[in-house]
């Protein structure tokens, strides 16, 4: 997995509702659990953009209701800075579901996903419709 080239602010704790952004299926997704997330104790899970994480799925089509799936978080609303010193905040949080080895399950991405998350994934940035 390749490094971020921005300091991402973790601001989605586990609890956290999400927009599903992709044409899978699910339409709402909770936070359950942030994988390869180190802490002290006590301290609650949090991710940010380009961040894998367990969600649930709360509403969509009755095959997916209730199911657990990976997710990659592809918007955030709270702002992170990029190294080139710009601030970049999105107008809401969004993830799309993802596979064991980061390929999209969805076939189209509605809004636009962050670059972050095209350096990383760019399966997922292929079928974004823009990038920001």
């Amino acid at each position: 997995m390749r490094g971020l080239t921005s300091n991402v602010t973790r601001a989605l704790p586990v609890g956290a509702q999400l927009v599903c952004d992709d044409n899978s299926g699910a339409k709402v997704l909770q936070i359950i659990g942030v994988i390869r997330y180190r802490a002290s104790k006590s301290t609650y899970p949090a991710a940010g953009v380009c961040d894998i994480i367990i969600a649930s799925v709360k509403k969509g089509n009755p095959k997916m209701r209730k199911k657990v799936e990976r997710a990659t978080i592809i918007r955030q609303r709270k702002e992170y800075r990029r190294a080139n010193g710009i601030h970049v905040a999105f107008e809401d949080n969004a993830a799309v579901l993802i596979d064991e080895n980061g390929l999209p399950k969805g076939s189209e991405i509605k809004g636009a996903i962050a670059r972050e998350v095209a350096e990383r994934y760019p399966k997922v940035a292929a079928i974004a419709a823009a990038v920001i």
